[in-house]
């Protein structure tokens, strides 16, 4: 046994004593959870006045921008100091090349002038990827003969998408792709616009996942992807080495900090990276995890407030400098009983 470890036998040594009450529980925990580790990721819809349900995330709804505002304010009210935003544009304008993506007068690129303009101290983490705008799902530009994502041709519509996002106001661009080489490419171009302080949260650790169902319902690209998956690009869900490799030359390359996605079935990802890089690295509470705790709450099997916060401190714990999670405005109302 290490010496740290040490601490005595029985009965010198009751483990018990420091469980005695909740008062003494709360003071000598480990990990602890603020409502500035939640990032509430949010969904973009076109129209005004809109709340649509999401039917297989029971409680999320597409918002219009008007509808968005109002909810970062509240999120904010909540102690909420960060969101994501994802969008679902209409399929019209869907394109093989994804050009609406980085239209400066876009969906994604309006709400974040008009949050910056009303919440300014909200950070915006705006997503950086193609599979909203892409007419066949993807998250890149596909040869047509073969159908392969197609890495450099791709690279080139990510860059201008993380320009228009980042002239927009967004904090943090967050490229979630899987591209090679996109890191650096978006990170020279950044510098040579004089976006000096725009931060790059890369997905650095993105696995080819069935969690994401109910994410690609929510965006408009699930119907697309019933015939084809993602396992050219994305991650395969038994490496953990690669997922160092992958983040050490994300690193290399001038992300600020990384993301681990999906999460508590990757919580071993997470704290290797956490254990390997000194960088902030963060942790996505995914569509499906979600999904799958709800339906569970909607049986009275498990119970919600308690799995709520057990779940979102499990990421704590391994490590993450924050997560985000579609539970961050229930999470922040038990965080305040709680206070």
């Amino acid at each position: 046994m290490r010496k740290s470890l040490y601490r005595g036998s029985f009965p010198s040594t009751r483990m018990r004593r420091l469980r005695s009450s909740s008062s003494i529980r709360h003071l000598v925990a480990e990990t602890k959870i603020d409502t500035r580790d939640l990032i509430l990721p949010l969904f973009v819809t076109e129209g005004f006045n809109q709340s649509q349900p999401i039917e297989s995330m029971p409680g999320v709804n597409r918002l219009s921008i008007d509808r968005v505002l109002e909810e970062v304010v509240e999120a904010e009210s909540f102690g909420i100091s960060a969101i994501a935003l994802f969008p679902m544009i209409e399929r019209s304008i869907k394109t093989p090349t994804a050009g609406e993506s980085h239209n400066e007068n876009g969906l994604i690129q309006t709400a974040i002038r008009q949050l910056k303009a009303n919440t300014p101290n909200v950070l915006i983490i705006a997503d950086v990827a193609l599979d909203p705008y892409t007419s066949h799902g993807h998250d890149g530009i596909l040869d047509q003969r073969s159908g392969y994502v197609l890495n450099d041709a791709t690279n080139e519509i990510l860059v201008k998408q993380a320009l228009s996002l980042a002239h927009a106001g967004a904090d943090i661009v967050a490229p979630s792709d899987m591209m090679d080489g996109r890191v650096g490419i978006i990170r020279e171009k950044l510098e040579k616009e004089g976006l000096i302080n725009t931060k790059i949260m890369a997905y650095a650790a993105k696995y080819a996942s069935a969690y994401y169902g109910p994410f690609r319902d929510a965006i408009g690209s699930a119907p697309s992807l019933k015939k084809i998956d993602k396992n050219n690009y994305q991650m395969d869900y038994r490496n953990v080495k690669e997922a160092l490799y992958e983040c050490s030359l994300d690193l290399s390359e001038g992300a600020d900090m990384l993301l681990i996605k999906p999460g508590m079935p990757y919580l071993d990802v997470l704290k290797s990276v956490v254990d390997e890089f000194a960088v902030p690295t963060f942790a996505f509470q995914v569509s499906g995890e979600y999904a799958m705790h709800c339906a569970a709450f909607d049986k009275n099997w498990l119970s919600r407030e308690q799995i709520i916060l057990e779940s979102l401190t499990s990421f704590k714990r391994a490590g993450a400098a924050g997560i985000l999670t579609y539970f961050a405005k229930d999470a922040a109302h038990l965080l305040s009983k709680s206070a």
